[in-house]
């Protein structure tokens, strides 16, 4: 038996079709034609079904809720609306769901942390930082993600796209996000705060890794050793102890450091950079520690004890 198949050849979905009727229906879908009209009310439709399915509304014909609702998803009723806002809704649930953006309601509770959230989909979401769990893995690289919205975001990185760009500087990025943080780099906004310390901070992120600090959490752990750390790339700075690798090199002297600050450091012994200066004697410094030292000369402080003659040093 021979099959025929028709193809839609929009760019859109490259559908197949077992009749040309279905085709036909198919393309009003991309052109926006609705040739047929209900002959109770003003409305129109591309699709004889989704016609089918609005006439119930008016002959009173009663369906499953469920079978009901779908259909609307067809002929585009919204028969639920928002007493709050200009939102309507195909289905009772969704209008449920919105309502709750109004109240603050969030029923769905983690059973781990405090968070709460107003849609069943966003604690199951949530609870991926918990589990770890990645489900949405790059087909270009081992990267994995929580979240579909940061796998789209990452493949970016892929095709060196970056759409959302600073007015005020050259920086650029994949996603609004960054860049609506970035902004506040130069409005100097830092609406995130730490209800423990008061600080605050530009980023969630910068917020949650803040935290670990009153929390003492250090989630990533070293396999090699038992140091562990609250922050990736701290471990990620760590772990070149371990293999030796030093990928920070001086373009002056060609030597190489395990850290970009230790780099940093090493560059001003050949700018004669010395940007520490102590304000009881003027005198200055390439290094931090160097200024911490002169400032106990001042101030008498003998920290470090010899235990050998007990002597105490600066």
């Amino acid at each position: 038996m021979t099959f025929v198949r028709f193809f839609c050849l929009g760019e859109v979905c490259q559908g197949t079709f077992s009749q040309p009727g279905s085709l036909k229906g198919h393309l009003r879908a991309h052109i926006g034609k609705k040739t047929l009209k209900c002959g109770f009310c003003q409305a129109s439709f591309s699709h004889s079904g989704c016609l089918k399915s609005h006439l119930l509304t008016h002959s009173g014909e009663k369906l499953s809720g469920m079978l009901n609702g779908h259909l609307r998803t067809h002929s585009g009723d919204k028969l639920f609306k928002c007493d709050f806002y200009e939102a309507s809704f195909s289905r009772s649930g969704t209008l449920k769901r919105h309502l709750r953006t109004h109240s603050v309601e969030k029923p769905f509770k983690c059973d781990l942390c405090p968070a709460s959230f107003t849609e069943s989909g966003h604690l199951k979401t949530h609870l991926r930082f918990h589990s770890g769990e990645k489900p949405f893995k790059c087909s270009l690289c081992q990267s994995s993600f929580n979240w579909s919205v940061s796998l789209r975001n990452h493949l970016r990185n892929h095709s060196v796209e970056k759409p959302f760009k600073c007015d005020l500087c050259p920086a650029s990025s994949t996603e609004s996000g960054y860049l609506k943080a970035h902004l506040r780099i130069h409005s100097g906004e830092k609406p995130v705060k730490c209800e423990v310390c008061q600080a605050s901070f530009t980023r969630p992120g910068s917020l949650k890794r803040h935290l670990r600090i009153h929390s003492g959490e250090k989630p990533f752990k070293c396999n090699l050793c038992q140091a562990s750390f609250t922050q990736s790339g701290h471990l990620k700075s760590h772990l070149r102890t371990h293999s030796g690798e030093k990928p920070f090199k001086c373009e002056v002297c060609q030597a190489n450091f395990s850290q970009s600050g230790h780099l940093k450091r090493h560059l001003r012994t050949h700018i004669v950079e010395k940007p520490f200066k102590c304000e009881v004697c003027q005198a200055t410094f390439s290094q931090s520690g160097h200024l911490k030292r002169d400032l106990r000369t001042h101030s008498g402080e003998t920290p470090f004890k010899c235990h050998l003659c007990l002597g105490r040093i600066t």
